[in-house]
């Protein structure tokens, strides 16, 4: 299962990401001030939990995969999160998948004028 270190790590490497832990020691990652990602220890979970913003398609999918849930206060309030609290069913590295997904979808909801100021999510022209 991934730990906090290796977590981290992985959403450091992310371009502009920014890491704050708020909410009781919890990891939270943003991209333009806006989170994509959040974990941390649940006092009633044993396992380091990891929470992400998906697809429509992917929250549907992963709602009652064994091991993953609704993202607690983020899924009640009509937001498509999922928490993964085992690696039952989303390895490591979907896990990792799902998180660099997860910022991209947060980078696309950002101002135009933030994403150039950042060079994310600019096409090409050839």
């Amino acid at each position: 299962m991934l730990d906090r270190d290796t977590y981290n790590a992985f959403c450091a490497s992310l371009p502009h990401s920014t890491h704050v832990v708020q909410w009781g020691n919890s990891d939270v990652w943003k991209i333009g001030g806006k989170i994509y990602s959040v974990s941390g220890v649940n006092k009633r979970e044993p396992a380091y939990s990891v929470s992400f913003k998906c697809s429509e398609i992917a929250f549907e999918m992963l709602r009652d995969t064994p091991g993953c849930r609704p993202a607690p206060y983020l899924a009640s309030r009509g937001m498509k999160w999922i928490q993964r609290v085992s690696d039952e069913s989303v390895s490591d590295d979907d896990l990792k998948d799902y998180v660099k997904s997860s910022y991209r979808i947060v980078s696309l909801g950002l101002t135009k004028k933030l994403q150039k100021e950042l060079d994310l999510n600019q096409e090409t022209k050839e």
